[in-house]
């Protein structure tokens, strides 16, 4: 029986030892491990690209938010042409046969209205310039004669008559001056007499320039093709089928060569078909001016015809859509922020963006100061990268 009672007394002494081990085990544990494995299930309930904001963070920041819906403006793909405006070209000829003997403007350069482009040496200047001399020289011969009769009309030595006679003929002689003045200075003749100025008659960019200094040139002969860029407009041939879709007022987008896009708009269409290529003509007005592009470009047209609406498509306001890590991304409303939902973008027009794939209708989205999450978003990146 002692044994029995040593060997149970011994079994519970072991115990004890075992149970204080484990306890000061646990105290004294690092805790490194259990912290990491905190983290990472932290960070698993947290997914990826989601944005706590409370009701009032958001009011402050003054994001906007807006219910996603159905249906995007139609747009029409054409091909187009630049064109210019008929008020907005012009073609400087030749006023009268020479030889040019100056050239002043080169292919691309900027010419001011009525600045001088070129001088023509010409037997027409010379002609010019004479009349202006002679009209002169009878100004001052008929001027004299006038005072002569005036003094002796006031002496009582002439009759009235004479007197009237000398002013009427004073009159006609500075009235032909006049018209020598003007005709020297339209023809921009020379201080020698010799040559006439060639002078464009508008502001712009000249865009040909076959003119060759020394060349003989013929009076009408081409020298000088001018264009404002600022007139430009655009010429869209419309198919018969979609003519009758388009109609002045409509919205529409221009793409360049170089992939930027400008706002246009449908200026007029013409009312019937062209019998050779059985297609309209819409002419599209630019909203600015644009560097860089020439009358015969071609580019693509997108217009929108008003009232249209493509209901299996969704678009949105461009300012609603952010690009996160090289992702296009818009950002829904959810519980207690937001979350970035990656999207599929299609054709952009007029401040919007159709949506191809990503969202669905009914979804609350940030659209004005959408920007503001997506740099909350690189913050709570930042610190969990940290």
């Amino acid at each position: 029986m002692k044994d029995t009672s040593m060997t149970r007394k011994k079994l519970a002494i072991l115990i004890g030892i075992v149970f204080a081990v484990g306890a000061m085990a646990l105290i004294f544990w690092p805790t490194s491990e259990v912290d990491e494995h905190t983290q990472e299930e932290t960070a698993a309930e947290t997914p990826e690209g989601v944005i706590t904001l409370s009701e009032e963070q958001i009011s402050e920041a003054g994001i906007e938010l807006a219910t996603v819906r159905s249906g995007a403006a139609v747009e029409l793909v054409f091909p187009a042409t630049v064109a210019a405006n008929p008020t907005s070209t012009a073609r400087i000829d030749a006023r009268a046969s020479g030889v040019v003997r100056s050239v002043g403007k080169t292919l691309g350069d900027y010419v001011a209205s009525g600045e001088t482009v070129a001088r023509i040496e010409s037997a027409d200047a010379a002609a010019l310039a004479s009349q202006l001399s002679a009209a002169r020289a009878r100004v001052t011969e008929l001027s004299s004669s006038y005072e002569r009769e005036r003094r002796l009309f006031e002496e009582n030595v002439t009759a009235r008559q004479d007197l009237e006679g000398a002013q009427a003929n004073l009159s006609v002689a500075r009235s032909e001056l006049q018209r020598a003045q003007a005709a020297v200075a339209a023809a921009g003749v020379s201080g020698d007499g010799r040559s006439l100025a060639v002078t464009s008659p508008l502001a712009g960019r000249i865009t040909a320039a076959p003119i060759v200094l020394g060349a003989f040139v013929n009076a009408g002969e081409e020298l000088y093709r001018v264009v404002d860029p600022n007139g430009l407009q655009i010429e869209v041939a419309l198919p018969s089928a979609e003519a009758s879709r388009i109609q002045p007022g409509d919205e529409a987008v221009l793409v360049v060569g170089d992939g930027r896009e400008i706002g246009a708009r449908v200026r007029s269409v013409t009312p019937s078909l062209d019998p050779e290529s059985r297609s309209a003509t819409a002419v599209l007005s630019l909203s600015r001016g644009v560097p860089g592009l020439q009358p015969g470009a071609f580019l693509q047209a997108r217009i929108r015809p008003s009232g249209e609406i493509d209901r299996d498509r969704i678009a949105v306001p461009e300012d609603a859509v952010q690009v996160v890590e090289g992702r296009d991304v818009v950002f829904v409303r959810t519980k207690t922020g937001f979350q970035a939902r990656d999207v599929e973008l299609g054709t952009r027009s007029a401040g919007n963006v159709t949506i191809l794939s990503g969202l669905q209708e009914g979804w609350q989205i940030a659209v004005a100061n959408a920007f503001l999450i997506k740099a909350e978003l690189g913050k709570e990146g930042a610190t969990h990268g940290h």
